[in-house]
């Protein structure tokens, strides 16, 4: 049985990291490289050292997941592991958030990373893995990125209760927690420049090698570098309304 891994957002930041680093995690016959950019798509497995397969799909999109589906029940392999990457957020707020935004956010972010796990679990045996990006900003509401953290929170907490539920058939999944990162994101998250305060800025190269580290541990999420485990623990500890209340104060939104 052939055995493979998918990468969904594959074409820049932290998806494209951790597809490069699957040959060295997993023993595979072929990588799925999943993103709209297929030229992107071409190139980044012109670097790798196994067969690729592309696929340019817009996971928004209800027949993109139908067709990964298709091909998974004509080839019948082995998945031993799922990278849902594919993401995006909007800092703005909500309410002059575009409706397609609005919309967009929560089908790629969610809807389309449950999916993509509930089609591909039926090919995962015993030592599988999923790993879902999600963001520091899934442990507290975020103003002014108020449905992306909630997106966010929606990604660790399926992903923490899925793998409590796989645990039986040998299966994890992992939601990978980043702080701010230095990726495309930020070119259609930020066009406006609304958020101007980056306390710090974590290269995506780090986080993966911080995700395909923990993918062999038996954490259910992972938080990658001092100051993001900082921020973390603050949420933890202080009222979210001082919290929102700080950040507001950092990024001078208050009379926005």
């Amino acid at each position: 049985m052939k055995k493979i891994a998918i990468v969904t957002g594959a074409s820049s930041g932290i998806g494209k990291r951790l597809a490069a680093g699957m040959p060295q995690q997993f023993s595979l016959d072929e990588l799925w490289l999943v993103a709209r950019r297929e030229d992107r798509l071409l190139a980044l497995g012109k670097e790798l050292s196994l067969p690729v397969r592309t696929f340019a799909l817009d996971l928004t999109k209800k027949e993109s997941i139908a067709a990964l589906k298709a091909a998974l029940e004509e080839e019948k392999p082995c998945v031993k592991a799922l990278v849902n990457a594919s993401g995006y957020g909007i800092f703005e707020r909500f309410d002059r958030t575009t409706e397609e935004d609005v919309a967009g956010m929560t089908d790629l972010n969610c809807r389309a990373l449950a999916c993509m796990m509930h089609t591909v679990l039926p090919y995962c045996e015993r030592g599988s893995i999923i790993v879902n990006i999600a963001s520091v900003a899934a442990f507290q509401p975020v103003p002014f990125g108020a449905e992306y953290a909630a997106t966010k929170a929606y990604v660790l907490a399926l992903s923490r209760a899925v793998n409590r539920e796989m645990k039986p058939r040998g299966i994890r999944v992992l939601a990978v927690c980043p702080y701010w990162t230095k990726t495309e994101f930020f070119d259609r998250a930020n066009p406006q420049g609304l958020i101007t305060h980056f306390d710090c800025m974590y290269d995506p190269a780090f986080i993966a090698k911080k995700a395909l580290r923990a993918m062999k541990k038996k954490k259910d999420y992972v938080v990658p570098g001092f100051v993001a485990k900082a921020t973390h623990a603050l949420t933890k500890l202080l009222p979210h309304s001082f919290v929102m209340k700080v950040f507001l104060a950092q990024q001078k939104l208050k009379n926005k």
